[in-house]
């Protein structure tokens, strides 16, 4: 078996028996009864959005169901109870008890918090899960969201995005220059370094800014969820790798004070909720793509694969704009600090454990 799919089997199967041992802890076990907790969470995307949006409702059911209908925590699409880009404040200031979105939305207030959503250049999912569990990661993350009064997990992790969509081919770095373009956390921080004009629009906000001709490109997700939201209408020209975010992770934050007044119990089981959300957003991720890229290329979308000289440049702006990150935050030096150790430490692992990419590919089938 493929050492990445053995992976996701051994964490599927972990998962379903910590489960299994929660429930049955949940259920009581002769305990005290517990208390019981009916919130709201704000959404960041859609409910009908695969992955990124659908997970959020499913993640929630299954947490009422293990829970016993104790733990009620009602997704609500984006706007129903605040705009995206207000969910970290609402949840800080304890209007909203929950919120699921994602860590780059908050890059103007928080800079730290991008590099626990997207890195450029960054990890893969595996890898990246690696270091936020057993790196330090998670830690780090706690510790300065708890400053804000939320406490956060990750909840979904997704993998490799497209690079992404725009009007005409791109040849040359220079045709970047005054582009308006919707792109998201440290990503979009080296596009501005590029010479191009960066806005961050909510995923519901970028199809009529792309239609009206306020953005002249995108960038959003992987395949399956860019379909779900039809910029293939209006530009046709997709490009990859993401480079920008070779790995994608989602954050449930809850409001300090609501956390804190559940059991321990009750803690674990959310996080556990979360575990098992992770081990579906990687293989429905892995899983989808081929399909939508097939639908949109029968539409006419023509697909690209950025050029060495191209991706030069997305590398050198990144180093340029992640150093400048760390001299001008030292949370983010901070954190920094811990992501760059650990990737050091796992390179040499990750090097010799890989098959190299010439013998990558064989659908033939065999064993």
């Amino acid at each position: 078996m493929h050492k990445k799919a053995l992976g996701i089997l051994v964490l599927t199967i972990a998962v379903s028996l910590s489960f299994a041992a929660c429930k049955q802890r949940s259920e009581g076990a002769g305990g005290a009864a517990r208390k019981s907790v009916n919130w709201k969470m704000a959404g960041a995307y859609s409910s009908t959005t695969p992955i990124v949006g659908d997970s959020g409702p499913l993640w929630s059911k299954k947490l009422e169901d293990v829970s016993g209908g104790r733990l009620r925590i009602k997704y609500f699409d984006p706007g129903k109870l605040v705009p995206v880009l207000e969910i970290f404040d609402s949840v800080s200031k304890g209007a909203v008890d929950a919120g699921w979105t994602s860590a780059g939305y908050w890059i103007g207030k928080l800079p730290s918090a991008a590099l626990f959503s997207a890195v450029p250049f960054g990890p893969s999912a595996l890898e990246y899960m690696a270091w936020i569990y057993e790196g330090g990661g998670l830690d780090l993350w706690q510790e300065i969201y708890a400053e804000n009064n939320i406490w956060v997990t990750p909840c979904v992790i997704i993998p490799p995005e497209a690079s992404g969509w725009f009007r005409e081919p791109i040849e040359n770095v220079d045709q970047l220059r005054g582009m308006k373009i919707r792109f998201f956390g440290l990503g979009g921080k080296v596009m501005q370094k590029l010479g191009a004009s960066v806005q961050l629009l909510a995923a519901g906000d970028i199809f009529p800014a792309l239609e009206r001709g306020v953005l002249d490109a995108t960038e959003f997700s992987m395949p399956s969820i860019d379909e779900r939201y039809g910029f293939h209408k209006v530009a046709k020209h997709y490009y990859f790798p993401g480079w920008h975010q070779q790995s994608s992770i989602l954050e449930l934050i809850i409001n300090l004070a609501r956390w804190n007044e559940l059991s321990s119990q009750d803690q674990e089981l959310i996080q556990i909720c979360c575990k098992d959300a992770i081990i579906r957003g990687l293989t429905l991720g892995e899983v989808q793509q081929g399909q939508a890229l097939a639908n949109m290329k029968e539409q006419g979308v023509e697909v690209h694969t950025w050029p060495p000289e191209i991706m030069a440049a997305y590398k050198t702006a990144t180093d340029q704009v992640l150093a400048e990150e760390a001299t001008n935050d030292a949370k983010f030096a901070k954190v920094f600090e811990s992501y760059t150790n650990f990737r050091a430490r796992y390179a040499e692992w990750a090097a010799l454990s890989r098959i190299p990419g010439d013998y990558v590919g064989n659908v033939a089938g065999g064993n």
